[in-house]
């Protein structure tokens, strides 16, 4: 415990707070992108997903019709995409690459 309360202080504090209250709820699922997160996330034992498996869910659900421009207006904002995680995602889809 003592490790993971340390390792946590290495995130922004939005990030610990919405971990600290994921482990207050049953079965909770956070939504997070950075890596490091993640990783506290996994350790913690937190079922998590990001922006993209948002999307893609979303588009699998029919809620949404397409996720490409939401996928590259992401990437034109800033947002950190490996050309092969936008393949996958696309693919994922079931959207064209």
């Amino acid at each position: 415990e003592h490790a993971t309360s340390r390792m946590i202080l290495d995130l922004v504090k939005w990030e610990r707070e919405v971990l600290c209250l994921a482990l207050e709820v049953a079965e909770p699922l956070v939504i997070l992108d950075d890596a490091l997160a993640r990783r506290y996330a996994h350790a913690l034992g937190i079922k998590r997903t990001g922006t993209l498996g948002v999307l893609v869910k979303g588009k699998t659900a029919g809620i949404l019709p397409e996720i490409r421009l939401a996928v590259d207006r992401l990437a034109e904002l800033g947002f950190r995409l490996a050309a092969e995680t936008r393949r996958a995602v696309l693919k994922a889809a079931d959207e064209e690459i």
